[in-house]
């Protein structure tokens, strides 16, 4: 069943939406905190499509122009998930991640029964965190990683936030 909000559609990731995620994995800048550079069109096609599949991954459109903007996902495990989204770079600062996000939130907690939603980022990535943020999360945690080839900013850490139901239905 498809999630509506305001000016956003989001229904159920398919195989078939294979040509959207190509270009929006492969775009540079929008995987500057993930990878530092594009995923060429294997990786999507054998490594993150099937991945975002095992997941509950949604692909969002515009509901005025039914535009391709991007996902958002729940990787579930027990009554917890952790909250993930990628946009294309044309939809963002425009609110759109934050309205998508508030959505599958609302969904994880209500349909789904979750008790917790959490999800991290760069530290560097504030774009990301004002997305957690809107959405309700609260910052818990700065923490370091090793990386054998550590993106730039890698230095200054990964921050998780997370929402309990209890917290999502109070505020």
């Amino acid at each position: 069943m498809p999630l509506e909000t305001k000016r956003l559609r989001l229904r159920a990731l398919t195989p078939d939406d294979l040509e959207h995620l190509v270009a929006l994995h492969g775009d540079r800048e929008v995987m500057t905190f993930i990878t530092g550079a594009g995923e060429p069109r294997e990786v999507v096609e054998t490594q993150s499509l099937p991945a975002l599949l095992r997941r509950r991954t949604w692909a969002i459109f515009h509901m005025a122009t039914g535009g391709f903007l991007g996902w958002a996902s729940l990787r579930i495990q027990g009554d917890e998930a952790e909250l993930g989204y990628r946009l294309v770079r044309a939809a963002w600062g425009q609110g759109y991640a934050s309205e998508a996000v508030r959505a599958v939130v609302g969904l994880g907690f209500g349909e789904l029964g979750l008790a917790r939603i959490w999800g991290q980022t760069m530290a560097v990535n504030s774009g990301s965190r004002r997305v957690m943020e809107k959405a309700g999360m609260a910052y818990l945690r700065t923490f370091h990683l090793e990386w054998d080839d550590p993106l730039p900013g890698a230095e200054h850490g990964e921050v998780a936030y997370a929402l309990t139901r209890a917290d999502w239905r109070a505020g």
